[in-house]
């Protein structure tokens, strides 16, 4: 089986990015063991099962359940590039953290460190919504009994592998089910609106590309559940919008209480006046700022 090879820009850092997919043990959608990643994905109506690593600058990814079809391996290249945002070219927002005095140490400690993204938007959306107003393991136990429960799983070598419900499948649900995972009664509505939104043809990721950040949050916004923050956490971890970021986070905010060293957390004023430093670069402040909090 030959594996396939993506050249690495410079300005990435797979450690951290191992960092950061490790962050619980209770993820289900990939598995980190020692230096590489596994993942279950579904390319062009099938399950893949790949195996990626770091070899002399590139990443090498292989298959673990049978060899790639050609087109398989043109779509495992596109997500692989999606998902950890090769595409971007950081020299620029580097060049505008060098000269700030809250992201200067940050980019310095973290150089390299991407976006890690989620290239299906009711993915992004869905966990969004299961994170919110809840620590974040718990968010992690949710999310695993969702994907157990109605995810799609790929058997390899005796190992069970799970890929995230497809909203056809979530659509159908009743929120009395949903109640049974420990769901809230809103969690559970707002998960079957966003199914349901999809099945219907409201919104899918392809509706979207090509939006302004604006309109593209304006058509989220439609769907109930799906408020200011949830939309904007989606299109900087779907759609890479550099200018989304959730104003609103808890966590950006005492990560610049923390950086500031203040007493308590800045006002969202004062929020929105050092983001208007990073213009164009909001998503990337964002994600170093979420980082300095460990």
């Amino acid at each position: 089986m030959t594996p396939v090879h993506i050249p690495i820009p410079p300005e990435f850092d797979f450690e951290h990015t191992l960092t950061f997919l490790k962050r619980s043990p209770k993820e289900l959608l990939h598995r980190v063991e020692g230096n590489c990643v596994i993942k279950a994905v579904e390319l062009n109506g099938r399950p893949v099962v790949f195996e990626l690593s770091v070899e002399n600058d590139r990443l090498v990814i292989s298959s673990r359940n049978g060899q790639f079809f050609d087109d398989d391996r043109s779509a495992v290249v596109a997500y692989v590039n999606d998902w950890f945002d090769l595409g971007t070219n950081l020299k620029p927002f580097y060049t505008m953290a060098g000269k700030d005095d809250i992201l200067k140490p940050l980019v310095k400690a973290y150089h390299g460190y991407r976006i890690v993204g989620q290239p299906d938007l009711f993915e992004s959306l869905v966990w969004a919504v299961l994170g919110q107003q809840i620590n974040l393991a718990f968010a992690y136990t949710l999310k695993g009994r969702f994907v157990t429960t109605y995810g799609r799983q790929v058997h390899v070598n005796n190992v069970t592998h799970f890929i995230f419900p497809r909203p056809d499948v979530v659509s159908e649900i009743k929120p009395e089910e949903l109640l049974a995972l420990q769901f809230s009664r809103q969690k559970a509505a707002y998960t079957i609106n966003i199914a349901r939104a999809f099945v219907s043809g409201e919104v899918s990721k392809e509706k979207l590309r090509g939006l302004t950040l604006e309109a593209a949050k304006e058509e989220l916004r439609k769907i109930k559940g799906v408020g200011n923050w949830t939309a904007n956490y989606a299109l900087m971890k779907t759609f890479r919008y550099p200018d989304a970021f959730p104003l609103e986070d808890a966590g950006l905010h005492n990560a610049l209480k923390q950086q500031l060293r203040l007493k308590s957390k800045p006002s969202l004023q004062r929020v929105k006046k050092i983001f208007k430093n990073y213009r164009g670069w909001e998503a990337y402040a964002t994600l170093y700022l979420w980082k300095s909090l460990g």
